[in-house]
């Protein structure tokens, strides 16, 4: 396959329908970074836990059973993958880390087929149909950066994408591409009164994060309706997209169909944004330091 220039790196992010067989999602899964790379794209992303349906709606011990070692089969599979295709892939996996404790990590997997590291979420959302506390330990790996051999690239999950300081963080340690792995949607009930202002803020945030971190963002999120244990469910709002450093939207899939996002990341707009609009030059360190504490009273 044809190898991208030093200075641009074609990003793709995989939004997908998830079933309730996770072999199945699998192995659809494999057929579009295939497919995407087969259209040039070097860094590819899956949704959040593509594995399986959405199964925290609900609290049940035996969802554990889906849960998988990190690395193991699956981060072996994607690493075979990584070379035969020679991109990058993110994989959102439930981790079983071990008796009692397991996380919602992300795998970064280079061309080469190496695991270079793992992110673990750190916020970890209980809202309803959301019962991840119930599921996964809080993060311990922080806010880290891979050098990729195709780029400089950040990981987070889904609820973080709402924290600047994850984002901050995580453009510090040198990111310049902060990439979010997603499941998120509308409780059908909600969405006529609330849904448009539930996705306008959802893209704002991370809009936001691209500018001030002078970086670009990529979320890759899930669609379809699913209600694996009954009730109304989610309606998962697809919408995946990639924003510039300027917080321009690129790139942006459909609500409710299936696509592989395609977008161009040019490096060079990374340092020419950071060095025009400098925010994090005029930062004030020296001042900051309630953000290490929940109130300042």
């Amino acid at each position: 396959m044809a190898e991208t220039s030093l200075d641009m790196t074609k990003v793709a992010l995989i939004q997908m329908r998830c079933g309730p067989e996770p072999e199945k999602n699998f192995s659809r899964a494999i057929e579009f970074i295939r497919e995407a790379a087969g259209k040039g794209a070097r860094i590819v992303c899956l949704p959040e836990l593509f594995r399986s349906q959405y199964f925290c709606q609900t609290e049940d011990h035996k969802n554990f059973n889906l849960a998988e070692e990190v690395p193991g089969t699956s981060t072996a599979a994607f690493g075979e993958l990584a070379r035969e295709t020679g991109t990058v892939i993110i994989a959102s996996l439930f981790e079983r880390r071990g008796a009692g404790v397991y996380h919602n990590t992300a795998a970064i997997i280079d061309r080469d087929g190496k695991l270079l590291g793992k992110y673990r979420k750190m916020h970890v959302p209980d809202d309803p149909l959301y019962h991840e506390k119930f599921y996964f330990t809080p993060g311990d790996l922080g806010f880290q950066s891979w050098n990729t051999q195709h780029g400089k690239i950040g990981v987070c999950v889904c609820w973080d994408q709402w924290y600047p300081e994850a984002a901050r963080l995580t453009a510090l340690r040198g990111a310049e591409i902060i990439i979010y792995p997603t499941a998120i949607g509308w409780h059908p009930s909600e969405k006529k009164e609330f849904g448009k202002a539930q996705h306008s803020a959802w893209e704002t945030i991370q809009r936001s994060h691209a500018i001030a971190n002078g970086c670009y963002v990529a979320v890759a999120n899930r669609v379809g309706h699913e209600a694996p244990a009954g009730g109304a469910g989610i309606e998962f709002w697809g919408q995946s997209f990639v924003c510039g450093p300027d917080g321009e939207v690129v790139a942006k899939a459909s609500i409710d169909q299936e696509e592989i996002v395609m977008a161009d990341i040019d490096w060079s707009r990374v340092n020419e944004h950071r060095t025009h609009w400098p925010f994090l030059r005029d930062r004030r360190v020296d001042a900051y330091s309630g953000l290490d504490r929940r109130m300042i009273d």
